[in-house]
């Protein structure tokens, strides 16, 4: 990577965090609650106003990670979650208009593995997905060092595939507890650690679905690695034997030998991953 300042921005659907990263190092973490029920300006003027001071330290250029569908060559985010009124903006247009930077934008799971490529458990692979387990099941996918974005970012969405009498984001990701047991994941987990055997019971039940996700990817894309990120990958733990149990049924025993997967421990992977976007595309 060259030393060469670049400002990640990664966008919630509550909060605005944004730092400059240069080569391997990112300074200081800046953040902002946003009112996420306010207009496309409302939103935007927060963001101005936590990118403004960071722009003079002799930034390259902007990287957006967003929750949303990305028209990824023109830079329009459209239908971002938790935010109703960004229906559809022009964000590259809006941000390289005021910074005078080239900007990219991209949605947060592909920020994620692009992180994890080149500051996380990715460094050493060619292929690889990064895996993002929270309220939902997102993905990106690195095919020979280069992000696999899709049209419109739809590439990696495993969580809309028919699963059951469902799709597999209902089981595999943290709708799963409400779903299934109408009940909250967080109290779940605090309850498994304390040792309840329910508790515990859930997050194997939940292991067995994520395998069958995972073996999924597997027989679709058989990447070198998959790293786990998102909320509930911190529970790994409590759900890794069974998710093992059926990931080991992949009948390519001798592929599954080469396979890696990892838990993330990146800090920042979305400011990371955001600054990653200029990497991917100067590579």
């Amino acid at each position: 990577m060259n030393e060469i300042n670049i400002i990640g921005i990664d966008l919630g659907g509550t909060h605005v965090r944004a730092g400059v990263v240069a080569g391997e190092s990112l300074a200081e973490i800046v953040s902002a609650r946003i009112p996420s029920s306010g207009t496309v300006e409302e939103v935007l003027k927060v963001m101005y106003e936590l990118v403004d001071p960071l722009v003079g330290n002799d930034v390259r250029a902007i990287g957006i990670g967003v929750p949303s569908v990305v028209d990824i060559e023109n830079g329009i985010v459209y239908d971002v979650q938790n935010i109703p009124s960004w229906k559809k903006v022009e964000l590259k247009k809006l941000m390289e208009e005021r910074y005078h930077l080239p900007v990219s934008v991209n949605n947060d799971a592909n920020c994620f593995a692009l992180g994890e490529k080149y500051f996380g458990k990715g460094k050493k692979f060619h292929s690889m997905i990064g895996l993002t387990i929270g309220t939902g099941l997102g993905a990106g996918i690195i095919i020979n060092d280069k992000l696999y974005a899709g049209v419109n970012c739809g590439a990696g969405e495993f969580g809309n595939v028919e699963y059951l009498d469902q799709y597999i984001e209902y089981y595999a990701s943290g709708q799963f507890f409400e779903n299934c047991y109408q009940t909250n994941g967080e109290l779940v987990y605090k309850k498994a650690l304390n040792g309840d055997p329910l508790s515990i019971m859930i997050f194997e039940e939940l292991g067995t679905h994520l395998g069958n996700a995972i073996r999924m990817i597997l027989y679709t894309y058989c990447p070198e690695l998959i790293v786990l990120g998102g909320s509930i990958s911190k529970a790994y733990p409590l759900f890794e034997e069974k998710m093992w149990e059926r990931i080991r049924t992949y009948v390519y025993s001798n592929t599954l030998e080469q396979f890696h997967l990892e838990v993330s421990d990146l800090e920042n992977p979305g400011i990371l991953g955001a600054a990653s976007l200029y990497y991917d595309e100067h590579a």
